[in-house]
Order: C-alpha cells, then structure tokens, then sequence
C-alpha cells in the first residue's frame, strides 16, 4: 500500500471513529478493506481509495470506517464489574432516588449486544433489588451492522458460550436453528441506536451509570480527553463511569477520579461537578431517528 494511501484512510478512521491506525496496522486495514472495495464493485484498495479521492462518498467513507472498529464483545465479560453494579454502584444510587425511582443506564460502544443484555439479564435476576424501579438501558455503537445485530438479540453456541452462564442461557435464550434468540422481554426493556462517541452527547439525555470499557485504548489522549469530558457533562453527580481494566483517566482528564477500593470505577470529581448533592435528572432529549442501511451493489 502507498504511504498516502495509507496515510488518507489512517485520517479518515481517526477523523470519524477516533480510532488511531499505526503503520504496522497496515495487514490490517488491506485484510479488512478488501471486502469493502469488493461489495462496491471495486478491484482493489487503490480504487478503493481513489473512489473516496474522487467521489466523497459518504457511504463508501462509513463502510470503511466501520470495517476497521473492534467488534470484541462477549456475556458478562471480566464478570466484576456486573458484580460491582449490583453490589457498590445501584444499592448507593436507588438510595438517592427514591423519589422518583428511576436510574439511566448507558452501554456506550455496545459492539453486538452482549455488554447490555448482561446488564438487563443481572437486574431481571435481582428483583429484590429492581422491584418497583425503572431501569432504562440505551446501547450505542459506531458500527450500524453491529447495532442491527444487537437489536436482533441473536448469537451463534460460541457467541452464548463465551461467558453466559448455563442457567442464563436456558431462562433467556430460546434456541432457533444453530443460533440462539435472547428473550422478548430484554430486547425491549434496551433502546439501540447507532451513535458516534465523537459527535455531541446531548441528544441521548443523562445517564446515572456508563459504561465505557475497552473504548478509549483505541484513541490518541486528546481524543480520550475530549470522550471523557463529553460523558462527564453527561451525568449527574453522583454518577459512575466504568472503564475496561487497561484503561484510566490518570493523565488524561481531571473529570473523573477513581472509586476508592473499586478497579474500574469512577465518579466524577468536586471540581467538575461544582456541587455536593447529585443535580436533578435532565430528561432525554429525542434520539434521531435509526437510519435505514444501504448495501452497496
């Protein structure tokens, strides 16, 4: 691959995804952008290129972008910081709101699904804790095919294998051909939408709880800066930020400071919130509408 070759679709997936592509990176981007040019009827990546030199094509753009995010995603992954929800993080907030009995859940970079289901499958098993409570859970991701697949709620015996316990997959999944489709119920109790973490926040409304893990490892620090300080204007006081275990706000963002004795938890600081009590709810704004997907031809 030419060096401005790489170099134009290098500032294209940073400028629109945040993503930072090195130069040893570039295997990647010739394994992944193939297909691509292929389902646009293109030869090669140097057409591929030239198509996006030439045409600024919006979708042609998007498809290429979306082909180079990270989709990992699996049940319960690392487990601990479901635990911590339903041990640390609820039991503090549902004590503050018992008024109006209500707590905003966001799944930012939600990939294929798994991350929000395990959440809705952790609150439907505490009911003693969720009885009588709202939880509103809204999952968003970059990628339109991995938000379509979410929504869908259907996963292949590895996918429901990788973290899912056995007694889960028998009280929430029903088993349809060689692939498994998660209950009715949760699906609907979480609203999907395609959604870029670079692009304004406000439309999504506040959120009690994000979660925002193994997401930053993949920006540069003034991009990680900037996300971070986009989610902290996103909360309430008294809000809980979750990061992947590699990740932290340490040199990054005065925003946020680390839960004492909780990896991966993080309130925000005095200093950014400006206040000592948690600021009233801010209803959501209306989400836009989900965007119908183009297949090129």
């Amino acid at each position: 691959m030419k060096p401005e070759d790489f170099t134009l679709l290098a500032n294209l997936v940073k400028d629109q995804s945040g993503l930072v592509l090195t130069q040893d990176k570039i295997y990647l981007l010739e394994s992944r952008l193939l297909p691509v040019a292929r389902s646009f009827s293109l030869k090669s990546l140097e057409e591929l290129v030239q198509a996006i030199r030439m045409r600024h094509d919006s979708q042609i753009s998007k498809a290429v972008v979306e082909a180079m995010t990270t989709n990992e995603s699996l049940f319960f992954r690392d487990m601990k910081p479901f635990d911590q929800l339903k041990r640390v993080v609820l039991p503090r907030l549902m004590e503050k709101r018992q008024a109006g009995r209500r707590i905003r859940i966001w799944s930012a970079a939600c990939s294929s699904g798994q991350e929000p289901y395990s959440i809705a499958m952790m609150l439907k098993e505490e009911t003693a804790l969720s009885a009588g409570w709202k939880f509103e859970i809204v999952a968003t991701d970059l990628s339109i095919a991995m938000v379509e697949r979410a929504k869908a709620g259907v996963y292949s015996q590895f996918e429901v294998q990788r973290g899912l316990p056995i007694n889960y997959l028998v009280k929430y999944f029903k088993q349809d051909g060689d692939k498994w489709r998660i209950d009715a119920g949760l699906r609907e109790n979480i609203q999907f939408r395609p959604y870029n973490l670079l692009h304004d926040l406000s439309p999504l409304g506040q959120f009690d709880v994000v979660f925002c893990r193994n997401v930053l490892i993949y920006f540069d620090q003034p991009t990680k800066g900037k996300v971070l300080e986009a989610i902290a204007k996103r909360m309430p006081a008294d809000g809980i930020l979750y990061l992947g275990g590699a990740e932290t706000v340490l040199g990054i963002s005065d925003r946020f400071q680390p839960v004492p004795g909780e990896r991966g938890l993080y309130m925000l600081t005095d200093a950014a919130t400006g206040a000592t009590r948690p600021a009233p709810p801010e209803p959501p704004k209306p989400l836009p509408p989900f965007p119908a997907r183009t297949v090129a031809r």
